[in-house]
């Protein structure tokens, strides 16, 4: 059995691997290497935002996903803590890219990696209050400084598994994480038992603010002129954060189904991709930079070419298409269900509570072929989308409320 010691060993070493393979990758990489250059820059800027005397709130996110999950939080801290500046940081450049104007943040930056060095000085620069991690990304050394430190560090929209390392027989280095996190929300029964088992006491089952972050989106629509004109009368099926492998499925459906619209959101952007799209559904799409309200006439299908769109773009369709279920996971399906889209997606999805909730419901439907798909979207061809939808809406609007939930916690 390994000794926490020798995890500590392994795990330093496994930070200077990181490190050697980020910068190797930055050579083939433009994300990974505008990660590292604005990795490096993260102190001196913080430095030049901030003044001595500033109150500051810290919250982290590893990428985009937990920053949508985090925002609700987010938002209402700053509004009880309106004197206090906030920083925002990132681990993945995805995240970080989108959202380093974020207006309500001093300073959005990137989180250097975990050495006794860089979570010493990053913390002795901004001295939060208190320090907010959304769902997951454990750092050791920021952790224990930290809690050295006496600042509270919280963790919202927890979600813990029992084949984590945290609950295996050598896993005491990890679970010398955890017992510097102030307390734990978390989003059901089994993290809180999970955590029980290991002496946690600290922890409350308060659901995933994703739920109040989606139902806010989808009540305050924005109103998109060019998107409408695309959409006309016409049936819309919106396909987001798609892969190559779901996107073969879709093209035989936009074939077979001329009346409809397509607006497709691919999960990679990069101009190659774009480009093979273009070419497989030849003269059938317009890319949404391109797009012109006062055109006439306009093709079946519509390319995001852009990121931060999608979660706006589900108030337009009829239908939600979620990627992702051919590769390593779906990709968020709660942003369509809040705006009542029943929402289809691939084989790949038992992690995720949501969709086996919305298949419960038969307001989510998974296809592992194309023939589960041409019948699927067959039989959303009639009513049983808008009972489907009305279904999906019912069940966001259910699951709201952790986000009160935890700032009564933190204020108290």
């Amino acid at each position: 059995m390994l000794k926490s010691i020798d995890l500590n060993f392994l795990y330093n070493i496994g930070i200077n691997i990181l490190q050697i393979t980020l910068h190797i990758a930055a050579l083939f990489n433009e994300k990974i290497k505008h990660g590292l250059i604005g990795r490096a820059q993260t102190f001196s800027l913080l430095e030049s935002k901030l003044n001595s005397g500033d109150k500051t709130l810290w919250f982290h996110c590893a990428s985009l996903g937990e920053y949508e999950q985090g925002l609700p939080v987010f938002k209402a801290l700053k509004k009880h803590y309106s004197t206090h500046k906030i920083v925002l940081t990132f681990f993945s450049p995805s995240g970080y890219e989108i959202h380093k104007n974020y207006p309500l943040a001093l300073a959005v930056c990137y989180l250097p990696l975990d050495t006794t060095n860089n979570a010493t000085t990053f913390i002795e620069i901004i001295k939060p209050k208190y320090a907010v991690f959304t769902k997951y990304e454990y750092w050791f050394y920021f952790f224990r400084t930290l809690h050295q430190k006496h600042i509270p560090l919280y963790l919202i929209s927890g979600i813990f598994r029992k084949n984590q390392a945290f609950f295996k027989c050598y896993g005491g280095f990890y679970r010398q994480m955890l017992s510097f996190i102030t307390y734990f929300f978390v989003q059901n029964e089994e993290s809180k038992t999970l955590l029980n088992s290991l002496g946690i006491t600290q922890v409350s089952v308060n659901g995933d603010t994703r739920f109040d972050r989606v139902a806010e989106n989808a009540k305050n629509k924005k109103e998109l002129k060019e998107i409408e004109a695309f959409c006309g009368s016409s049936k819309v099926l919106v396909a987001g954060s798609t892969w190559p492998a779901d996107e073969e499925l879709l093209n035989t459906i936009i074939e077979s189904y001329p009346n409809w619209k397509f607006i497709s959101a691919p999960h990679e952007i990069a101009e190659a991709n774009l480009q093979r799209l273009e070419e497989q559904l030849l003269g059938k799409t317009i890319r949404y930079s391109n797009l012109e309200v006062h055109k006439l006439t306009l093709p079946q299908v519509l390319i995001i070419d852009n990121i931060g769109l999608l979660s706006s773009l589900y108030a337009y369709g009829t239908i939600a298409y979620i990627g992702g279920g051919f590769g390593k996971g779906i990709h968020n399906t709660l942003e369509a269900a809040a705006f009542g889209l029943p929402v289809i997606f691939g084989p790949k999805y038992q992690k995720f509570q949501e969709a086996k909730d919305l298949i419960e419901l038969n307001a989510g439907f998974s296809i592992s072929n194309q023939a589960e798909l041409n019948d699927c979207f067959k039989l959303l061809q009639s009513d049983t989308h808008k009972e489907a939808g009305k279904q999906a809406k019912a069940y966001v609007d259910e699951h709201t409320g952790a986000t009160a939930q935890i700032l009564e916690k933190i204020i108290a």
